[in-house]
């Protein structure tokens, strides 16, 4: 895809109510999202590694996001069920459901994500103390992300 196409749909989404765009074209693939959090005019791009860019185009204007994995530590990880936004709290200024050293038995609310303005408990499989809280309030998440380790 080229780069003329994608200013283009970068100023759809932009000028638009439309929170998420997702484009095939051929074995390439190329999905915008603008965040609430985000002012209403910034757009983020975000490139599927299958994606060739042509030579001649500067990798700038399509760079892919890619986070870093930390080391996880040993223990039973909790994976997000889905893509959203994490919530360690049921509302702003409230405690959050579990800390690092809590004891948590299955089947007890560990986050909240947020999901098409739906917010979905995400409950414990295991019983354990929590080891480690690998995501931060507010941020978001992708499906199969790592989200907590119990021990």
């Amino acid at each position: 895809m080229d780069l003329r196409k994608l200013k283009t749909l970068i100023d759809l989404v932009a000028e638009s109510d439309i929170a998420e765009l997702e484009v095939t074209e051929g074995e390439g693939k190329v999905r915008i999202v603008k965040s609430s959090a985000m002012p209403q005019n910034q757009v983020v791009m975000m490139q599927q590694p299958q994606q060739m860019m042509q030579p001649s185009a500067p990798m700038a204007a399509a760079a892919p996001v890619a986070a870093a994995a930390p080391a996880v530590p040993d223990g039973h990880i909790v994976k997000s069920p889905m893509v959203g936004t994490f919530y360690r709290s049921s509302a702003p200024g409230s405690a959050p459901f579990v800390d690092i050293g809590k004891n948590i038995n299955s089947g007890e609310t560990l986050c909240i994500i947020e999901a098409m303005k739906l917010l979905n408990e995400i409950e414990s499989d295991f019983t354990g103390t929590i080891k480690q809280i690998l995501v931060e309030n507010g941020q978001p998440v992708e499906y199969g992300q790592p989200l907590f380790v119990i021990g």
